[in-house]
């Protein structure tokens, strides 16, 4: 067992894997309380998706106002960085036969991160901060909210600090041999991130608080706020793509028995991210005139490709794993590795899913209006919204949805009760995020405000192109309802298996699929490539990158078009 004391451990009887017993009570608890966060982002979900549908208009101004709030923090930041969490504690125990590094930061981050999310739930409920996520200045929610914020912040960095001394002891401890494996790897870049976007946090958010509570008599520059808070907000979300990208692996090899085909590849993608992926911050302020044109332009249209880049080989490695590990079992044809891939197993469809709506709803939107001059256009519109949703709800979201049906039996415990509807709720979610991201992107494209419960925004006659949008809000609320329906599905049933499922203590988890042997562990911890695998090449992931490179050119130069239209040349 390595550094792992018998009595302070056990074994996986489904991977083999050593789990410390110390790091499960900190992934049990996280987990509790991401699921926890995902019920309040939820609800609110379903209020603001029945509002902007204007058949519906269910909640009144202030009302919608305190609900996106609610949804946005709730959703963007409590639910996945509670997840994260649990997934730091496990790559750095059991991924590494080793054990958690220090109880004391581990409860100091359960206890700071929960106060913080309890702070800042009662400040907005309580209608003491219907400020939204980013909580722009002049805008001024009570005290309580930015100290909830600030608190939570650095529990996730206790967290951080815990992982990296985890590693530490690994490594001393000689744990492991060679690298550390690809999953682990991701974690850490997600990490060196979050570093960088909690003290981006604490740089904008403590001088608001000291303003909030009358220490400092004027509000923080709204520009400077603007900047920092950014550096803040939207990398937040790239220590999601980080954690996402290393749970696309993880439930590739616990579903297929893949392996990626280059680890080397792989980690050069995870540096990327870790070098360029903050830039993706800028464009949140290619609107903002105190930013110069030169500085918005080499951010957005060239560094940042660079971080682009990372995403697509991480969008052609896995699908490339799978199919070779497909294709060694015997599986024939183009596509009959996809066709024929365990899509019962809620975990398989769950990151397959993810995958496909991250890269073609969430890359190909984000690239296109991460250019300065569509961005113009663009950014006051539910496109931008269009485009999250598929990245962090779609995309991040779905992905931890996957992990969780592997992660609930294995360190719960317990089995998933009523499989069969298990089986389709990735399917319910997926489908209800792309309806309402599509929903959105026309809407916004003709001009429809986001951060508005309506487009009657003026009080005056609306506009003629903005009557047309009736149809597409209407698709906003129909998949915003189908997806809320499939998050719940996933709720109620993680909850009841938490607590009532049925045991598996002393054997495997109940298999989703057909049990293949000497699948589980060997593939987590050793990744190497097979020289005699070198003739089983991914024909058909290479078919689907040409597919997503077609469609990519098709949506940007259809951009630039309407572009035109809006400003046409003379």
């Amino acid at each position: 067992m390595g550094n792992l004391l018998p009595d302070k451990s056990r074994v996986c009887a489904t991977t083999g894997l050593p789990v410390c017993n110390s790091a499960q009570l900190f992934i049990k608890l996280n987990a509790v309380f991401g699921v926890v966060a995902l019920l309040i982002g939820v609800t609110a979900a379903f209020l603001l998706a029945l509002t902007r549908w204007e058949t519906v208009a269910l909640l009144e101004p202030a009302n919608y106002y305190k609900y996106l709030t609610v949804h946005g923090l709730n959703m963007l930041v409590f639910w996945i960085l509670f997840m994260e969490m649990a997934i730091l504690y496990f790559a750095s125990t059991s991924l590494l036969n080793s054990r958690n590094f220090s109880r004391a930061l581990s409860w100091g981050q359960v206890v700071l991160m929960l106060t913080g999310f309890l702070t800042v739930n009662y400040s907005i409920f309580m209608d003491r901060a219907s400020v939204l996520m980013t909580s722009y200045v002049p805008l001024r929610a009570e005290q309580e909210f930015y100290l909830g914020l600030i608190l939570f912040a650095v529990g996730a960095l206790l967290g951080c600090v815990n992982f990296l001394g985890g590693l530490f002891i690994a490594k001393r401890d000689k744990t492991y041999k060679g690298s550390i494996p690809l999953v682990v790897f991701g974690a850490l870049a997600a990490v060196i991130i979050a570093i960088f976007t909690i003290v981006h946090g604490a740089v904008a958010l403590i001088p608001t608080w000291l303003w909030s509570i009358g220490v400092l008599e004027n509000a923080p520059d709204g520009a400077w706020y603007r900047m920092i808070w950014w550096g803040f907000g939207h990398a937040s979300q790239q220590i999601n793509v980080c954690a996402m990208v290393s749970v696309w692996y993880l439930m590739a090899t616990l579903t297929t028995g893949s392996r990626p085909l280059n680890e080397t590849v792989c980690r050069v993608a995870f540096v990327l991210y870790i070098l360029f992926i903050n830039l993706a911050s800028a464009h949140h302020l290619l609107v903002d005139p105190g930013v110069s044109a030169p500085w918005k332009m080499w951010n957005t249209s060239y560094a940042l490709y660079l971080a682009v880049l990372a995403s697509m080989i991480h969008g052609f490695t896995v699908p490339a794993a799978v199919e070779v590990a497909q294709r060694k079992k015997g599986i024939g044809g183009l596509f009959g590795w996809l066709t024929k891939a365990p899509w019962k197993d809620p975990g398989f469809a769950a990151f397959f899913l993810s995958l496909l709506i991250f890269g073609f709803g969430g890359g190909i939107t984000g690239v296109t209006l991460g250019t300065h001059q569509i961005n113009i256009i663009a950014h006051n519109t539910l496109r931008i919204p269009g485009h999250f949703h598929m990245t962090v709800a779609g995309g991040t979201s779905l992905a931890f949805m996957g992990l969780a049906y592997y992660v609930v039996p294995l360190i719960f415990q317990r089995d998933y009760p009523a499989r069969a509807l298990a089986r389709i709720q990735p399917y319910i979610f997926g489908f209800g995020i792309v309806l309402m991201g599509i929903g959105m992107t026309l809407a916004g494209s003709l001009g429809v405000p986001r951060r508005h419960p309506d487009i009657d925004f003026t009080g005056a006659q609306i506009p003629p192109h903005l009557g047309d949008a009736g149809p597409f809000l209407a698709v906003v609320g129909i998949g915003g309802t189908i997806a809320a329906t499939g998050a719940l599905i996933f709720i109620l049933l993680t909850v009841y298996t938490v607590f009532l499922g049925k045991s598996n203590k002393g054997r495997a988890m109940t298999s989703w699929q057909k049990p293949e042997q000497d699948r589980l562990t060997k593939s987590l911890i050793t990744t190497h490539w097979n020289p005699e695998e070198e003739k089983l090449r991914p024909k058909g992931t290479l078919v689907l990158t040409g597919i997503f490179l077609a469609s990519f050119a098709v949506y940007y130069f259809a951009n630039w078009k309407a572009l035109v239209d809006v400003w046409p040349v003379k």
